[in-house]
């Protein structure tokens, strides 16, 4: 049962709009992993710091990787191990500072992280192959408004 079931017929449009949502999210989620892991034998987590240190060739520090992923310092320093271990990262000491050092994708990270991200971009493609290309863009545009008006409350 996904969260949507939770949902009643007297509870608020809102609120059933919300764990609709969520409900997606999950099922897009879980069939994104279950790629990734048949695929390339990965994790969305690892998926995901190859995608942040693909957007920053020179590198990024530990605690910036923790702050965009949005997890402990813990995890991302465990992630990094693996993915040096294997080659896909390094870690640069900084000249500026010896005690600190930037994680970065290795040529053979980027070469596997780009056939990655090109196949989790079909496979998002493939989760909204039920709509029109209008009733995307309606969607993308309304989001945003609820988007632009929760950034504007808080």
């Amino acid at each position: 049962m996904d969260l949507e079931a939770r949902a009643h017929a007297e509870h608020p449009d809102e609120l059933r709009l919300w764990l609709r949502l969520l409900a997606c999210t999950q099922l897009i989620e879980r069939d994104l992993r279950t790629h990734l892991r048949a695929e390339f034998d990965t994790t969305l987590p690892r998926f995901d710091l190859m995608a942040q240190l693909e957007r920053a060739p020179e590198g990024l520090r530990m605690n910036e990787l923790s702050r965009r992923m949005m997890v402990t310092g813990g995890n991302v320093t465990g992630i990094t191990d693996q993915l040096e271990r294997e080659g896909l990262v390094e870690r640069v000491v900084l000249e500026s500072d010896r005690r600190a050092f930037l994680v970065r994708l290795t040529p053979k990270g980027r070469k596997l992280f780009r056939s990655m991200a090109e196949a989790h971009e079909a496979w998002v493609v493939d989760a909204f192959g039920g709509l029109a290309p209008t009733e995307i863009a309606a969607l993308y545009q309304l989001l945003g408004k609820v988007k632009q008006h929760y950034l504007e409350m808080t």
